[in-house]
C-alpha cells in the first residue's frame, strides 16, 4: 500500500447518521458505536456536532477521551463560539481534528445574508481561527456541487492558505453525478494554488441514489477521503454507505486499485448494532449487509453456486464476517455453543452479557422448534434495546380478543411501582396501547408501527418498530417476541423510555441548536 492509493475512511454515522429523523441514539450507544468504528479501523470519526446540546458535547468529549486510535472530528459552523466548543470537546483525543462549515453556492449564501467578498472573509477568519486551536483542520463549502466554479476554487484557496488541511467537498443535496463528481475535483486539484498539498475528501448524498457511484468517482479523480455512513445512515435518503464503497474497492481492486484501513470482518457486526440502536432496520435487498444479499432462491442460481461459489457470488459471506456455520441450535444448546453462533454473526459478548443472553435463548428455544440466525440477531437486538434499568418495565400481558371486543390487562412496573389496568381499544395492539397510555399517561403521537416476521413458520418471532414524536423530539422502540402483541407493547414501552431519557436531556442541555449541515 503506497500513501498515493490510500483512501481515507471518514465515518460520519454519529453525527450525520444520526440526524435522519428518529435515528437519535443513547450516550452509551454514542460511546458503543465509536468503540466498535475503532476497532474496525475507521481513520477519522465525525463524533459530533458538540455546539448543539450538553449531550453531544459530552459524547464528543468522552469519545475523544475514550478512542485508541482514530481521530476525533467535531464539527462546527463558521462561528468562533462553534469553533471553540467543538475544540473544547475533541481537544482530548489522542488526534484531534476541528470540521468547520459554510455553505457557499447562491441558494447557501443568502441564508447568512453574506455577498462573496463578505463569505470569503468569514472563511479566512473562522479557518484561521480553527487552525490556531489545532493542526488539523478540515473545511468544508457547503453545497459545493452547485456552487460556481470559480468561487468555489476562490474560497478552496482562501481555505488552504488560511491553514485547512483537508478540504471536503459536498454534495448537500445529493444533486450531482459521477462524472460531474469526478470532474469538480479533477479541476479543483488544477486550478487551486496549494491543492496538492492538502487531502482532497468528498461527502455525497443519496438523494438520486448515485452516493456510493459519485464517492468512487471522486476517488479516481484524485480525492483520497471518502465520508460515509453505517449502512448509509443519514438524513432525507442517506448518505455514502461506508460498507459499499470499502467493499467496492476490495472486490474491483483490479480497476479501482485503492486500499482502505478497514478490516471488512466487522461490517456485518457494527451495520446490524447501528440498525439496532438507531431504529433504522437495513432493507432486505440492501447492497453487501442486507438479508438477501448472500441467498439464492432461483434453482439455476443454486444449482450454479453449489457448484462453484464464484458463479453467482463476487465476494464471500465470511469477508464481512458473516460466517456459516453447522452448529444447530436449540433448547439443549449449551452457553459455548451460543458463544460461537453469536462469534459467527459478528457479535463479541463478554461472560455477563452472555449470561443473559442465553436465559433469554432458553426461553426463546422452549417456544420454537428450531432457532434460526435471524432468531438470534432478533434476540440480540432485543436485549440491546430493553435493558432491565428501564424506568417503565412489561412484567405482564393478558389480552383478550373475540367478536365482541378486544380488551388488555396489563402489569408495567414505573420507576419501581407496579401499576395494573385494563382497557379497550379497536383490536388487541390498540387495547394494549391503550393500556399503556392509562398507566404512564403522555401526549406522544404514534407515528409508526411495523410489524415483519423474522422467520418462517407460525411459532416465527415477531420483529416490532414503534416510531413516536413529541415536542419534536422522535423516538424509537423494538421488541421481538414470538407473541406479536407481547413485542409490540415491548416496543412501545421501549419507546416512552427513550422519550423519558431524551426530556431528561433536553432539561439538562437547557437549549438546544438547530443547523443545517452538509
Amino acid at each position: 500500500m503506497t500513501q498515493e492509493n490510500r483512501v481515507l475512511i471518514f465515518d460520519t454515522t454519529l453525527r450525520d447518521g444520526e440526524q435522519s429523523p428518529g435515528a437519535t441514539m443513547s450516550h452509551a450507544e454514542k460511546l458503543e458505536i465509536a468503540q466498535m468504528l475503532d476497532e474496525m479501523g475507521v481513520d477519522i470519526i465525525e463524533a459530533g456536532f458538540p455546539i448543539a446540546s450538553e449531550g453531544d458535547f459530552a459524547a464528543v468529549s468522552e469519545i475523544a477521551k475514550q478512542t485508541q486510535n482514530a481521530q476525533i472530528c467535531g464539527l462546527a459552523r463558521a462561528q468562533f463560539p462553534d469553533i471553540d466548543r467543538c475544540w473544547e470537546a475533541v481537544k482530548h483525543a489522542r488526534r484531534p481534528r476541528i470540521h468547520t462549515f459554510i455553505g457557499t453556492s447562491p441558494l447557501h449564501r443568502a441564508i447568512p445574508n453574506l455577498d462573496k467578498d463578505q463569505m470569503a472573509e468569514r472563511i479566512h477568519a473562522t479557518v484561521t481561527h480553527a487552525r490556531n486551536l489545532c493542526d488539523n483542520v478540515q473545511w468544508s463549502p457547503m453545497d459545493a456541487t452547485r456552487t460556481e466554479h470559480d468561487y468555489l476554487c476562490r474560497v478552496v484557496e482562501i481555505a488552504i492558505k488560511a491553514g485547512a488541511t483537508t478540504i471536503n467537498i459536498p454534495d448537500t443535496v445529493g444533486y450531482t453525478a459521477p462524472r460531474e463528481s469526478a470532474d469538480l475535483i479533477r479541476m479543483l486539484l488544477e486550478r487551486v494554488p496549494g491543492a496538492d498539498e492538502v487531502i482532497f475528501a468528498t461527502h455525497c448524498h443519496n438523494d438520486l441514489g448515485m452516493a456510493t457511484a459519485n464517492a468512487l468517482a471522486a476517488v479516481e479523480a484524485g480525492a483520497r477521503q471518502i465520508e460515509c455512513t453505517i449502512n448509509g445512515l443519514g438524513e432525507r435518503a442517506g448518505n455514502t454507505a461506508l460498507e459499499e464503497v470499502v467493499m467496492a474497492m476490495r472486490v474491483r481492486h483490479d480497476i479501482m486499485p485503492y486500499d482502505t484501513g478497514i478490516d471488512t470482518t466487522k461490517i456485518i457486526g457494527i451495520s446490524r448494532r447501528v440498525a439496532a440502536v438507531s431504529g433504522f432496520p437495513v432493507q432486505y435487498n440492501k447492497a453487501i449487509v442486507g438479508k438477501n444479499a448472500f441467498l439464492h432462491e432461483s434453482g439455476i442460481h443454486q444449482d450454479g453456486v453449489l457448484k462453484n461459489v464464484e458463479t453467482f457470488e463476487i465476494m464471500r459471506p465470511a469477508d464481512i464476517g458473516l460466517n456459516e456455520t453447522n452448529i444447530a441450535m436449540g433448547k439443549h444448546s449449551g452457553r459455548a455453543a451460543l458463544r460461537a453462533k453469536l462469534r459467527d454473526l459478528g457479535y463479541e459478548v463478554g461472560d455477563n452479557q452472555l449470561k443473559d443472553i442465553f436465559v433469554r435463548f432458553k426461553a426463546l428455544a422452549d417456544r420454537k422448534k428450531e432457532v434460526y440466525d435471524d432468531d438470534i440477531v432478533a434476540l440480540m437486538q432485543d436485549s440491546a434495546a430493553n435493558t432491565g434499568d428501564d424506568h417503565i418495565q412489561v412484567k405482564h400481558l393478558r389480552v383478550v380478543c373475540g367478536s365482541d371486543g378486544q380488551s388488555a390487562d396489563l402489569t408495567l412496573i414505573v420507576g419501581g411501582e407496579e401499576r395494573k389496568v385494563q382497557a379497550t381499544g379497536d383490536g388487541p395492539v390498540d387495547a394494549c396501547f391503550n393500556a399503556v397510555k392509562q398507566i404512564f399517561p403522555h401526549q406522544a403521537r404514534l407515528k409508526l408501527y411495523q410489524v415483519h416476521a423474522v422467520t418462517e413458520g407460525t411459532d416465527a418471532q415477531a420483529t416490532v418498530s414503534v416510531r413516536m414524536e413529541e415536542d419534536g423530539r422522535i423516538v424509537n422502540g423494538q421488541a421481538a417476541d414470538t407473541d406479536t402483541i407481547l413485542a409490540s407493547v415491548k416496543a412501545y414501552v421501549g419507546a416512552l423510555n427513550h422519550l423519558i431519557m431524551r426530556r431528561a436531556q433536553a432539561g439538562t442541555d437547557g437549549r438546544q441548536i438547530s443547523m443545517y449541515s452538509h
